[in-house]
This record gives C-alpha cells, structure tokens and sequence, in this order.
C-alpha cells in the first residue's frame, strides 16, 4: 500500500509564526528609515509643528484603518499572497495577476534596493564624515546587505523570524533613546514650540497633500503579515492581534519621537537638518552620536528583512495559482522555504542597485501600490455584499473599510492630478500585464519545440535547487 505521509514528515510551509514574531514582522517592516527622515517632509509641507504632529496621527489613523481590513481579508481567506490572493478571490485573476506583475516588476525590488541604499549609507557615512562616503562603496555595501537577507530567508523561516524579532527589538530601542530625552524636556518644561506650533495661517492645500504621503511613507509595510498568512499560527486569533498591537505601537512612538524632535530642535533647525536623528543624537548624545546611525541601519535592515520574507510568499501563491511558472511555487525538501521565489527577487535587486534608478522608480510605484490597497479594500466591501454569509471570524466596521477605501482612491486621484506624468508611466507600466496575462497566462500556448526546452530546464533547475511541489495543503 502507498505510505501515507504524515504531515510533520510532508514538504510544506510550517506554521512557526506566532504572535511574537508576528508583530515584530510588522514593525520590523514599518519601522525603517522612514521616522528618521521624514519628518522633515512632514514639517515642510505642513508649515507648523502642531499641523506636522496632527498629519502624523491622521496617518497613522488611516494606517490603522487599512491594516485593520487587511485582518478582516486575513481571516476571511486561508491562503497566503496578501493583496494578490484577495484581489483574486473577490475581483478576479485579471487584477490579481496585475498586481504579482507590478510586485515584481518593479515596485518590491525598488522599495527593497532604497531601504539596502538607505541602509549602508547610515552604516558607512559615519567613517567618512565629513566627507561624503564613495558611491560604490556604498553600493556594494547594499549588495552584501541584500545577500545576506535572502542567504537568512533561504535557509530558515525560524532564523529569519528570529532575526525580525531581534531587529524589532533594536528598532524600538533606537526609538526609545529618542523618547526619552524629549519626555525629560517636556517635564522640565520646554513646551514652547509645541504650544505655538498650531498655526494653521501656513498650511496651503497645495502641499499638505505631499506631507500625508511622507507621513504614510513611514507608516508603510502593515501588509506584510498577510502574505505568510498559511505559516501563522492560530492566524484567526493572531492575525488581528498583531495587527492591533503593532500599528498602536508604532503610532504611539511616532507621535512622540516628533514630539521629541520639537523639544529639543526649532521648526526651522529642523528643516535645515538631511539627517534628522542625526541632529537630534549631536545634541542629546554629543558623545555617543555614532549610535544612532548604526541604530537607523539596522532598522532599514529589519525592514529588508521583512520584505524579503513576506514578497516571495506573493510569487509563491501565485505560481501555485498558474499565473507563474510552476518552479516558484516549490518548496526546498530540507528548509521548506520558497527558495526559488527568493531568489528571483535577488538579481532585480541587484541590478536596480548597480544601475541606480531608483528613486524614479519608487515615484512609481506609490501610484501603483495605492491603488492596489484602494482595489483591496474595494474587493472586500464587494465580497461582503455578494457572499454575507461567507466567515469572517473579524470583521472591522464598514464604515472604517469605506472610509479607508474612499481616502486611498482620493489619494490615487490627487497624485494623477499633482504628478500627471510619472502616474501616468505608472499605469503604463502596470498595463503591460495585460497583454502578457490574456497572451501567456490565461492560454500558455508554446509550440511543442519550446515547450520541450521549457520543461528541460525546470527540471534541471528542479534538481539544482532540491525543490518540489508542497505535499501538504495548508489553506
């Protein structure tokens, strides 16, 4: 009789995620070097302490919102992939595969060279000060930061996870030495800038708008955690729980790190600062200032960290769906990691950080990445109308889902209307999915040479990489 494999035995994805390393998977990817620079962003185009600190709690009020209904998708659907899987179930493979294609087309290999750029900048500019650091140092510092992370990822989910919960720890740290000082000001009494700092007189509406997308830059990476959805464990409980607990945590910290910046700098010293924490450290930790900078650098680290975690997880799901080539849906036999996913996503990274275009590529892509949340959310209110009877085991309040949504497609709309050229370069890049999904995907059609070809080298890859199909379903 064939032998039954039980399913400790069986190659598939584990659930060893529990709550802890779920909520550090979420902050470790929030947090980054987003609240140590942008803050000037906020302050610049909100034009007053007090309007800088009220955009930061909307934004992260909004945040909330979002991640919220991302619990309620989490919960409702059992399959890994995120905003690809949810797409799927409730609008269709059409729009699904547009957003695996955007993913990976462009959007993660640049979010994850800017934070590797991000990241061994603040490792490296310390030992060349005053100076500026060499340009292919810098880079090839990336690279090794980027090889390390995916090494980390291909060996071990419990590695990478415990690597996340470390990082996590470090980054609430950093933010801590930033507290703490600003609390101590604002008990000896220094609150002057913040009781004038709400003068609404300055605010323009033509770039409050600008000051929302620096604040949500940094608030970004909530949606991590849905896209290893099948390796949680207990995710109908945990999933929410993260959630909640790792976006109140990091909206707390937020809001009071800027409140720190203010007790310590003026607006205007402030806006004079590239490096805001750096400026904090000189004048809080004169003697301990190169502290900080490798505290920033391992942050961006966490966040590389959790994006090379949760993104191969999206090109995992969809090859099992067909929507990709079946190898990237494989598991390695001893790791049971999705080796072959994570290392498509390497040499993009790579290549972006040689070229160096990035930056234009991450303009980009917050078109696309807000109007994918925006057709998320929209999926969800659609699918609760159409299947009411469908489990849900958390279900957020409607009107936290319609607002949340109704705020996403009104920032789509603002960026058309602010930035008509690179939005417009953004839907161009995004349509040519189109094209390749009703030509290739929906009919994948090879004559029968090619496909032969194709098959050959699957196989070796197969054997190369000591991948297979998951033998155990887990959705």
């Amino acid at each position: 009789m064939k032998k039954v494999k039980r399913e400790d035995e069986g190659v598939h994805l584990r659930r060893k995620i529990s709550l802890l390393p779920a909520v550090s998977l979420i902050i470790g990817t929030v947090v980054g070097s987003g609240i140590f620079i942008t803050p000037k962003g906020v302050l610049m185009n909100s034009g007053s302490a007090g309007v800088s600190l009220l955009v930061w709690a909307l934004c992260g009020i909004l945040s909330m919102f979002g991640a919220l209904c991302f619990a309620e998708l989490g919960t409702s659907f059992t399959k890994s992939g995120g905003q690809y899987t949810y797409l799927r179930e409730t609008l269709g493979p059409l729009p699904a595969f547009l957003r695996l294609w955007v993913t990976f087309l462009f959007t993660r290999p640049a979010s994850a060279s800017y934070v590797s750029l991000a990241f061994a900048r603040y490792l490296v500019e310390p030992f060349f000060t005053p100076c500026a650091a060499p340009s292919v140092l810098i880079k090839l510092v990336s690279i090794v930061a980027v090889t390390l992370v995916v090494a980390v990822n291909c060996w071990s989910v419990t590695l990478a996870s415990r690597t996340q919960v470390t990082l996590a720890f470090t980054k609430m740290f950093a933010l801590v030495l930033v507290v703490v000082p600003g609390v101590m000001m604002l008990v000896k009494g220094k609150t002057q800038v913040l009781l004038d700092g709400f003068e609404f007189d300055s605010v323009t509406l033509d770039k409050l708008p600008l000051a929302f997308y620096n604040g949500l830059f940094a608030y970004g990476g909530w949606t991590q955690l849905n896209t290893v959805r099948e390796e949680i464990i207990n995710p109908n409980r945990n999933i929410p729980l993260a959630i909640i607990l790792s976006m109140v945590t990091v909206m707390v910290f937020y809001l009071l790190v800027n409140v720190a910046y203010y007790t310590v700098m003026t607006p205007a010293e402030l806006l004079m600062s590239d490096a805001v924490a750096m400026t904090f450290a000189n004048r809080v930790f004169p003697g301990l200032a190169i502290i900080i900078p490798v505290l920033v650098a391992l942050s961006c680290y966490g966040t590389l960290n959790g994006t090379f975690f949760g993104s191969p997880r999206t090109l995992f799901v969809g090859a099992r769906e067909g929507h990709w080539p079946s190898i990237f849906s494989m598991i390695h036999i001893r790791r049971h990691t999705p080796l072959a996913a994570l290392l498509l996503q390497y040499p993009v990274v790579v290549l972006m950080l040689i070229d160096g275009e990035i930056y234009q590529l991450l303009t980009y892509s917050s078109f696309a990445g807000w109007f994918f949340i925006a057709l998320t959310t929209l999926g969800m209110l659609i699918h609760r109308y159409r299947f009411p009877q469908h489990p849900r085991p958390f279900k957020v309040p409607i009107v936290i889902a319609l607002i949340f949504t109704a705020v996403c497609f009104f920032i789509v709309g603002l960026s058309m209307y602010s930035d008509p050229w690179n939005t417009g370069k953004s839907c161009a890049l995004t349509l040519t999915g189109v094209p390749v999904y009703y030509l290739i995907v929906r009919s994948f059609r090879l004559p029968k040479r090619l496909k032969s070809i194709f098959d050959c080298c699957s196989m070796h890859l197969q054997i190369l990489l000591e991948v297979v199909q998951q033998e155990i379903q887990t959705y």
